[in-house]
């Protein structure tokens, strides 16, 4: 393993520590449950084994290593333990999971969509992480082949919001009675394709496709989005497809993107036309200092790094923000005049005869899928 770390922090200090939990299956997906206390802490993992071709759902329990109790020692403690508690088989592979705890209740709830075109809602028993089924919603009426994303609750919202490939919008009712149906938002026809959705109000969400497009939708105001960000199509460069949105709660008029070519920018609604760009190859502005020029597959706004400009906090500035990217890099990226790119650290894992390096997921505090592995980032 090797690892190449530039962190803001004092010279000669390592604060990360970088574990290969290996897994004997495909990570589709992963999320960190929502937790009762600080001494259960469970990982829920959507798997592909392909000796099988079968595809499920997993609660597994994380145990942290053991502190050092000497603080001086320059011995490596040991990993981290991950242990198997309970699996839900799906029909096929998952596109996406989110997860959600409702304060009317102590089970999480998980959402998680299929490449065939299925959303599957269950419940997670928080003590004992079993995973119960609540129900699910297919058919040639709801999605037409793959749902490319899905979101729930966060903000609010009694929904899960799904969009696919074939255009579609569909808010899918949770509790009151309500389990189960669903409402078409919106049907392009197959003219627009669409790949990420994030809600970012209980009436407003956000979605992203094609051409580095956003879009932003009102409820109050239904019959199409409100707002939208049409990236350069003319430029080959921003011809590319937006891979993940997220809106940090104190800034819900601020999403984040990430796509291809390492892009990975702001968009702020108050002012349409101008992205604040924080990392792409191509881009005249900062193309020196991307740290990827691969698909960036997930970001995600980072509460655990402080902002490098403490003093200049304003609504209007972008908060720091972790991504993760196929060329196997996982960075923390900030907006700034010079440089983009607070600290950015590259995982390998040699082989026999080939080299792995492809990061698709992370779920802060933090985790990552490389393949068949899991990581986890430590601080010392």
């Amino acid at each position: 393993m090797a690892l190449v770390a530039f962190p803001h922090s004092e010279p000669n200090s390592n604060p990360f520590q970088v574990y290969r939990l290996p897994q004997d299956c495909y990570i589709d997906a992963l999320r960190w449950l929502p937790q009762l206390s600080a001494f259960h802490r469970r990982i829920l993992l959507a798997t592909f084994d392909s000796d099988t071709s079968s595809s499920s759902l997993q609660t597994l329990t994380y145990t942290p290593s053991p502190p050092n109790s000497n603080p001086h020692s320059e011995s490596t403690p040991p990993p981290p333990e991950l242990s198997l508690q309970s699996s839900y088989q799906t029909t096929s592979r998952v596109t996406s999971v989110k997860t959600f705890l409702t304060p009317q209740s102590q089970k999480p709830i998980i959402a998680a969509s299929t490449l065939s075109g299925s959303l599957l809602v269950l419940t997670a028993d928080s003590l004992n992480g079993s995973l119960d089924f609540g129900f699910s919603v297919s058919g040639k009426g709801f999605h037409r082949g793959t749902i490319s994303g899905i979101d729930l609750g966060e903000n609010g919202s009694d929904s899960v919001v799904s969009v696919g490939e074939d255009g579609r919008i569909n808010f899918v009712g949770l509790g009151n009675g309500s389990n189960g149906s669903y409402q078409r938002v919106f049907d392009s026809n197959g003219l627009v394709s669409y790949s990420a959705v994030k809600w970012a109000s209980p009436v407003e969400f956000v979605t992203g496709g094609l051409g580095f497009s956003l879009q932003w939708w009102d409820q109050r105001r239904p019959g199409g989005p409100v707002s939208q960000y049409k990236g350069n199509w003319s430029a080959g460069s921003t011809s590319r497809i937006i891979h993940s949105i997220d809106i940090h709660s104190s800034r819900k008029h601020t999403c984040l993107a990430g796509g291809s070519l390492g892009m990975v920018f702001a968009w702020d609604i108050r002012w349409q036309n101008q992205p604040i760009i924080l990392s792409g190859a191509g881009t005249a502005a900062n193309s020196a200092y991307t740290p990827c020029e691969s698909e960036v597959w997930e970001v995600q706004f980072d509460n655990y790094s402080h902002s490098s400009n403490i003093h200049n906090l304003s609504s209007s500035r972008v908060l720091p923000a972790m991504i993760c990217s196929e060329d196997g890099i996982l960075a923390v990226v900030e907006q700034s005049n010079f440089p983009y790119l607070i600290f950015f650290f590259l995982i390998l894992y040699r082989t026999n005869r080939c080299l792995h390096k492809f990061l698709f997921h992370i779920d802060i505090a933090p985790f990552c899928g490389h393949g068949g592995c899991l990581f986890r980032l430590l601080s010392v």
